[in-house]
């Protein structure tokens, strides 16, 4: 592989659990207990797909903007000043395709300067090449328009690149793409329908360095 493109939440940062609880806390705040159904079919999407979902799933009667207004408040107090927990084997995999001097990009959902922050909090920003956001492009992940945006960047042709996801949309918009894919579930695990497309499912990124090495 010429180049690695890593999701950012859920697999290199440890945000969506702090996505969740932010999430249930904000709803509870309004008397509103989620169905956490339809919170799952938001993860790997852009913000605005984010609402549509939320309004979809919950209705139309429920104070959705305010309880996202609140939830984006509570999101940003855990994450903007402070370090992420980095998932376990994200450091020794990056370490190890630096010394490789294989690319490295970040293709992620979230909006380009929270991003930037966060690796930044984290001291894992120097690792990439370039940091795509989620506001860079006009359509978000199961869309492939992202990763080939990256491709594109990169200067390197999809089916030379691995992606990097921990969910179904990111699977899909990368594989929709071209890209070789490896996923590594966080909060849920793929779908059958997913599973079905018979691209490689690891536990862990030591697992996915495991692999990287032997290929």
């Amino acid at each position: 592989m010429n180049a690695v493109l890593f999701d950012l939440d859920g697999l290199l940062l440890d945000t969506e659990r702090i996505a969740l609880s932010t999430f249930v806390d904000s709803c509870r705040e309004f008397g509103f207990d989620p169905d956490l159904r339809v919170y799952y079919k938001c993860i790997g999407t852009t913000s605005s797909r984010t609402k549509e979902i939320l309004t979809d799933g919950y209705g139309k009667t429920l104070p959705l903007d305010s309880i996202y207004e609140l939830w984006s408040e509570k999101y940003q107090e855990e994450t903007s000043d402070k370090p992420i927990p980095l998932k376990a084997g994200a450091l020794s995999l990056l370490r190890y395709l630096e010394k490789e001097g294989v690319k490295k990009a970040i293709v992620t959902s979230t909006g380009q300067e929270s991003a930037r922050r966060w690796l930044a909090n984290t001291e894992i920003l120097h690792f990439f090449d370039f940091v795509l956001g989620g506001d860079q492009i006009s359509n978000g992940k199961p869309n492939p328009e992202i990763y080939l945006t990256a491709c594109h960047k990169l200067d390197e042709k999809p089916p030379n690149c691995l992606a990097l996801e921990d969910s179904d949309n990111g699977v899909l918009a990368a594989l929709n793409a071209g890209l070789v894919v490896i996923q590594v579930p966080d909060l849920i695990q793929p779908s059958a329908d997913v599973r079905a497309l018979g691209h490689r499912i690891a536990k862990s990124l030591v697992e996915v360095e495991k692999i990287l090495r032997t290929m």
